[in-house]
């Protein structure tokens, strides 16, 4: 039995919600807060932050194609080439065309862009841990099960 989700009552104003209560403007200030705590971590080591966002998807989904790893990123795909001919440049990543079409390329991270990867990952768990202090197990499971059904809402892509 399909069971039915009670909306909550529409508003139609920013003034009636307020910005405490609006999701997608506290989601932005914790991402804007969270980058911005790793921006000079990963300057330490000569990154950027979506140096560091490609290389952190390619550790766990390695092999993408560049449209691909530009949504998992979100990075817009101007951006993100500048980003891989810097991490090519670095030895972090490898392009391969594809086999089947040619125009396709998929991303690869390296030995090194791996390792290098593995020296930024501390600062992102620290910050990450820090986010997430006093919020328990059940409390967890929960955002994240709103944040999937969002993302379901509002994806363009099947990924």
């Amino acid at each position: 039995m399909e069971q039915k989700v009670e909306k909550r009552q529409r508003i139609s104003t920013l003034g009636q919600i307020g910005l405490q209560q609006f999701a997608p403007y506290l989601m932005n200030r914790i991402m804007g807060r969270y980058n911005a705590t790793l921006r000079d971590n990963f300057r330490k080591q000569g990154l950027t932050i979506p140096q560091v966002r490609t290389l952190a998807v390619l550790s766990v989904t390695d092999g993408v194609t560049v449209n691909d790893l530009s949504v998992y990123t979100v990075i817009e795909q101007s951006t993100l080439s500048r980003t891989l001919d810097t991490l090519e440049g670095q030895g972090f990543v490898r392009r391969e065309q594809g086999v089947t079409d040619s125009r396709i390329r998929h991303v690869f991270l390296t030995d090194d862009g791996r390792a290098e990867f593995a020296r930024a990952w501390p600062a992102m768990h620290n910050a990450f841990e820090a986010m997430f202090d006093d919020v328990d197990d059940a409390e967890y499971a929960a955002l994240i099960a709103t944040l999937q059904k969002m993302l379901k809402n509002i994806r363009k892509h099947d990924i």
